[in-house]
């Protein structure tokens, strides 16, 4: 082969591989473009389940530390709190507290914790004497409801969290 030959193929397969990185280029941009377009389809909560799993999948979870620049940048911040709200409106366990109670009551606040806990008589005391201590978690409101009427009878301060 001569030299102008060779010169000539090579130029020739310079430009096939510069034409196949180009279009490479392009296939990867076209798929950045369309990830990114799906992405802003998505509605707040697929946005925050999104958001979640990336996390995880990047190894960003640990600790539960908030991470920042992990939201969609297309989120405001109305977006976000109209999500926070929806959340809260979205409880459905609650955890029952006791914050104070009536020193004269303790010996029948005691008892009706152990009523509604599987809680022996000294671990109820312990917990009572603990105040203001958690005294039951994932409870419904339905659930908590006549427990805190009865614990605010006995002259205790209780409140769902």
């Amino acid at each position: 082969m001569s030299h102008c030959a060779a010169r000539c193929a090579t130029r020739s397969a310079t430009r096939l591989l510069n034409l196949t990185r180009a279009l490479s280029t392009e296939a990867r941009g076209q798929k950045i473009e369309r990830i990114a377009t799906e992405l802003l389809d998505l509605n707040s909560f697929e946005r925050h389940d999104f958001t979640v799993l990336w996390r995880l999948k990047m190894g960003l979870h640990r600790y539960g530390a908030p991470v920042a620049g992990m939201t969609m940048p297309s989120v405001g911040a109305a977006a976000r709190a109209e999500a926070g709200a929806a959340a809260v409106a979205e409880k459905m366990a609650f955890d029952l507290k006791l914050e104070k109670y009536d020193a004269a009551a303790k010996i029948k606040i005691i008892k009706e914790v152990r009523s509604f806990t599987d809680l022996g008589l000294k671990e109820a005391k312990d917990l009572v004497e603990k105040v203001p201590c958690v005294l039951k978690k994932g409870l419904t409101k339905e659930e908590a409801n006549p427990i805190m009427e009865k614990l605010k009878e006995l002259g205790a301060a209780v409140v769902l969290e």
